[in-house]
């Protein structure tokens, strides 16, 4: 039986994710190592992209506990077929050569090829994707001192919060993720 997580939004609206360890093991436990720990607890989503995404944080979660990458599963693990992203799907974030985000995700809001083997799909949506959709669609304001260039950024005008993500590991343990050893942090989490 797969783990899996519930995020309890603010606006009593719930996403139950069905985690896959065998797709993504190290991004499982380091999802599994934040949320155990209440690190995306109160937690205003960050950045939605209207036909593209939605991310949940691009600042590690505002949290020192979360500055960390994880190196990219598919070069961890390169027996795995990674998953396709696409709507419905949970994805990790990642910044490029640096590795994996260790505990940022994202929706997809479209079939996303150019992510295959890049942005591990680790979970599937089974319940909540109207409040995905929700999301997409509430009133956003681009963000202007975003530090990264050529990537668009909007924050939701009326923050969309996560209460709380409880977990259910079916009475199996996960070990701590794999980190990247000495990261070169990404520029949005300073």
């Amino acid at each position: 039986m797969h783990p899996t997580a519930t995020l309890y939004m603010e606006n009593k609206s719930r996403i139950v994710i069905e985690l896959l360890p065998e797709h993504a093991p190290n991004t499982v436990s380091s999802f599994i190592y934040a949320a155990s720990r209440g690190y995306m607890d109160h937690h205003a989503i960050e950045r939605i992209v209207p036909g593209n995404w939605v991310d949940v944080s691009y600042t590690a979660f505002g949290r020192p506990e979360c500055l960390y990458l994880i190196p990219n599963e598919f070069a961890l693990h390169p027996e795995l077929t990674p998953l396709d992203s696409h709507p419905g799907m949970v994805a990790m974030g990642g910044y490029g050569e640096a590795g994996l985000a260790g505990c940022e995700f994202f929706f997809p809001l479209r079939d996303c090829p150019e992510h295959k083997g890049i942005y591990p799909v680790f979970g599937r949506v089974v319940e909540g994707m109207d409040e995905i959709w929700r999301l997409e669609k509430v009133p956003i304001v681009p963000v202007t001192d975003f530090p990264i260039a050529g990537v668009e950024v909007n924050r939701p005008l009326e923050p969309q919060v996560i209460e709380r993500v409880e977990l259910e590991l079916h009475g199996q343990s996960y070990p701590e993720p794999v980190r990247v050893e000495n990261p070169q942090l990404p520029p949005c989490w300073k």
